[in-house]
């Protein structure tokens, strides 16, 4: 049995090395946005590039994650962990020193693959390792940390583009790997699942991958209508439909097909898909729209949307337990709701906005809403499934909102009618910003109306700490599963 505690030194450093090597994937996924106007400049590129440097992480992240969970499960939670953040600072690097733009998405790629590895092991290395007496406050502070370095991320992102330059948006992930590799083997125990068997799903990992990344770049290249892009869209629906049925036929599949038995797991996923890919599309949008049409600098930009994370930070654990009395399914209809009016108010943020009369109010309003949804929607995944599968499902259920994230930075500026060299231009940027922001909105109402019509009151829900303190934006919280051993085959 685990049996660290949180007061001795040994559980200081564990919490210190987790908390450092989950924030290097959050902090990349929050502060990236606000660098694309001046990573854009600097190298020449297209808004095709710009797409491409977030949504490259993203496909490697979202494909590979419940791979990550499990080799982390047989081969070592903390030789899993450790490797994965080796390769998210070496690609980081990679990333900070890239000459061009196609350096650069190869080098995201990378870090997207690193990121898969990482970050299911930094909670699994924290249910291994604490005693259970002390394992809610180690992962409380584990989440609580880590929603303060996502609620930071778009500030100094903001400031370091500002500053020495957009390239410290990476590097700056190779001293805190300095720091978090050698904690990690020094002071974390080593831990597995001894009832794995050894076989790993992955060519469903390969094709859930491929399927991505096809529809991906399908769907950024589809203004040229060559012949490549008509190919690679159908071998991206062809992908899609192999993994299915590979899920389908495996013994041991990545995502076994009968979690979706659950009409609550499977609804719930549904409001995920809606949820995250509005939100995946409003803080692409909204960094450059604060930029090239409000004409603010980075760091006005990244401090600007501080307010939302701050209200899910302070208000997350009492919308949680509001959840828990009421039920979910009037948080999982109202949040989106007040999420698309935020989306909706930022129609007002034209050139010279005030900050104060234009973008604060939708800012707070879209907070509101995240903070009415977030720790209700973990909490209802987690509910509608066997205890034992409480890890799988929060997997899936993050990769499902990365996913959908991706499509969204995807397919909106092609929605919109943005050309290549639009984000260079404010006037028409600020039109097709408008446009998406209606298409954000709509489809926010969408996941409204199926959390309305399909969700219902679960068995008692989520009774763990990292349901309810969040900071995050790009994805749900992690959580681990109850109280079995299998704590890293799938967090997310």
């Amino acid at each position: 049995m685990p049996d660290v505690r949180m007061a001795s030194p040994q559980g200081k450093w564990i919490l210190l090395t987790t908390v450092l090597g989950s924030s290097m994937a959050l902090l990349d996924s929050t502060v990236v946005n606000v660098a694309l106007p001046r990573i854009g400049r600097d190298l020449d590129a297209d808004l095709a590039a710009l797409q491409w440097t977030v949504n490259a992480y993203m496909v490697t992240l979202a494909g590979l994650i419940l791979l990550g969970g499990s080799l982390g499960d047989h081969y070592g939670r903390r030789k899993v962990f450790v490797v994965g953040v080796v390769w998210f600072a070496s690609a980081s690097l990679l990333c900070g020193l890239a000459p061009n733009a196609g350096v650069l998405v190869a080098a995201r790629a990378l870090q997207g693959v690193g990121g898969a590895l990482l970050t299911p092991g930094s909670l699994a290395l924290i249910q291994a390792s604490f005693h259970p007496d002390d394992r809610g406050r180690a992962v409380g502070l584990w989440s609580g940390f880590g929603g303060i370095g996502a609620a930071v991320g778009p500030f100094l992102g903001g400031w370091l583009v500002d500053g020495p330059g957009w390239r410290w948006v990476f590097l700056l992930n190779v001293p805190l790997a300095l720091v978090c590799v050698p904690v990690a083997l020094r002071h974390v125990p080593e831990s597995r699942d001894r009832l794995t068997h050894g076989r790993f799903d992955v060519l469903g990992a390969v094709l859930g991958a491929l399927a991505l990344a096809l529809v991906t770049y399908a769907l950024i290249e589809a203004r040229e209508g060559t012949l490549l892009v008509a190919l690679a869209a159908v071998a991206g629906v062809a992908a899609g439909v192999a993994f299915v049925v590979v899920e389908r036929r495996r013994p041991d599949p990545m995502m076994p097909p009968d979690i979706f038995a659950s009409r609550q797991f499977t609804a719930v996923n549904l409001v995920t898909l809606c949820v995250y890919a509005a939100f995946g599309g409003f803080f692409f949008l909204t960094a450059v729209q604060l930029q090239v049409v409000a004409g603010w600098s980075a760091l006005g930009a990244g401090t600007a949307l501080l307010p939302a994370t701050a209200l899910m930070l302070l208000l997350s654990a009492r919308s949680g337990e509001l959840g828990e009395r009421i039920g979910p399914r009037i948080p999982l209809t109202v949040g989106p709701l007040l999420c698309a009016t935020g989306m909706l108010l930022m129609l007002r943020v034209g050139p010279d906005a005030s900050y104060v009369a234009d973008v604060l109010p939708a800012v707070v309003v879209m907070g509101l809403g995240m903070v009415s949804l977030v720790a209700p929607l973990t909490a209802t995944v987690l509910a509608s499934v066997d205890v034992g599968r409480a890890g799988l499902a929060s997997g899936i259920n993050n990769a499902a909102a990365r996913a959908a994230g991706l499509v969204a930075v995807a397919a909106l500026p092609l929605l919109t009618g943005m050309g290549p060299e639009t984000y260079r231009s404010a006037t028409a940027f600020d039109t097709s910003f408008g446009r998406a922001m209606v298409i954000c909105a709509g489809v926010l109402v969408v996941g409204s109306a199926v959390a309305f019509g399909t969700v219902r009151r679960p068995a008692p829900g989520c009774e763990h700490p990292e349901c309810r303190t969040h900071g995050c934006v790009t994805a749900p919280p992690l959580e681990g599963e109850r109280a079995g051993p299998r704590l890293g085959d799938g967090e997310g």
